[in-house]
């Protein structure tokens, strides 16, 4: 375990964030996350940074929504504050101890707390697209994560650094030659203006004329394996059925369908979890689209209800409701980004100007 940690670590601080002698490094996470804290610490320090640590104790943010004032909830702490504003690089380490553990506060109390930190997330936002701040979001395997996939913790310890590409000799230059292939998805697309997603029960058009295709290539991401674009808010048309269940906010709907004109979601079901679908809709900005992404990773190959690795999934398409990415040219803003994930290895098609570039999970011109 812990030389798999020191190769994890090493990824993280010389590959993902590139850190550099004096520069500042938030690490945030949680306290079941402290072995791994420490290689990154003690890789981070090898490396000349200089480093802030927070870790967060069991249910530290449901206390605050269900204990908190209102000045309490308003309150943004000063490192975050600091950190979002002038550190060069941020890594959050998901280590969970209860995926659930929010989902029942109060609507307002949360409202309360979004608000507060919406200025410093909108900074967050405007740094990480140019990466003034170079951030990293990734997962230390804990029993809660493996349960919500289904998995032992053993089992799930192996598919996390399995879809990181820890077991690989160099795991640095396996993400570089993800990189190096993904590229050339990026810029094929890059001359295209018209992308069509067809499969079962879905017909969906849009624009990317003017938009950035990224090459997610586990940078800001680890793992990653994903190229996407924020699509013209008003140029998405169609239906799209999302085969995989969507997660948001500890709630889970499936079977979502989607009727979409001129870039509007006018209609919408699912067969379970409608009434927060509901919700969600009602809310500012979700009923546009922020994000269209094709997953790439074929080292991912099963849903384990984390978005993290779910959307990376090969043989996948995704598209997030509500807010844009900055990057990519997007506009749409919401306080909501929801993906939401649908098979395309069998039947799957995807068109770029007409021309068919993707079947049943894979990119026709690529080796």
């Amino acid at each position: 375990m812990k030389s798999i940690l020191e190769k994890y670590a090493q990824l993280l601080v010389h590959y993902c964030l590139d850190i550099q002698e004096g520069e500042r490094l938030l690490i945030e996470s949680t306290t079941l996350a402290e072995p791994l804290v420490r290689e990154v610490y003690k890789s981070a320090l090898e490396a000349g940074a200089l480093i802030e640590v927070a870790l967060d104790f069991q249910d530290r943010n449901r206390l605050l929504l269900t204990l908190g004032r209102e000045s309490q909830l308003e309150y943004v702490p000063l490192l975050y504050q600091t950190a979002m504003a002038s550190f060069d690089a941020y890594l959050y380490i998901r280590a969970p101890y209860n995926l659930r553990e929010d989902q029942h506060v109060d609507a307002e109390k949360r409202s309360i707390r979004h608000q507060a930190l919406k200025p410093t997330q909108a900074l967050y936002f405007e740094r990480t697209a140019t990466r003034a701040l170079k951030r990293n979001l990734c997962q230390y395997p804990t029993l809660a994560a493996a349960q919500e996939a289904g998995l032992s913790l053993d089992e799930y310890e192996n598919f996390v650094f399995h879809a990181c590409k820890l077991f690989d000799e160099d795991p640095k230059q396996s993400w570089l030659e993800v990189r190096q292939q993904q590229q050339q998805i990026v810029d094929y697309l890059m001359r295209k203006e018209s992308i069509r997603y067809v499969s079962t029960d879905t017909d969906l058009q849009f624009s990317t004329k003017g938009r950035t295709w990224i090459n997610s290539d586990g940078q800001t991401n680890m793992p990653s394996g994903e190229v996407y674009t924020s699509p013209v808010e008003d140029s998405v048309n169609g239906t799209i059925y999302f085969s995989f269940p969507a997660l948001y906010m500890g709630h889970e709907v499936e079977d979502v369908r989607l009727w979409v004109k001129d870039g509007y979601i006018e209609k919408w079901e699912a067969r379970r979890g409608q009434e927060f679908l509901d919700k969600i809709f009602q809310m500012e900005g979700t009923r546009r689209f922020g994000e269209a992404a094709i997953g790439t990773n074929y080292n991912i190959r099963q849903m384990t209800k984390n978005i993290l690795f779910d959307e990376k999934i090969g043989g996948t398409v995704h598209l997030a409701i509500g807010q844009s990415y900055l990057q990519a040219g997007g506009k749409n803003q919401s306080a909501v980004h929801w993906d939401m994930i649908t098979d395309m290895t069998k039947e799957g098609q995807i068109f770029a100007d007409g021309e068919k570039c993707y079947e049943n999970g894979r990119f026709l011109f690529l080796d």
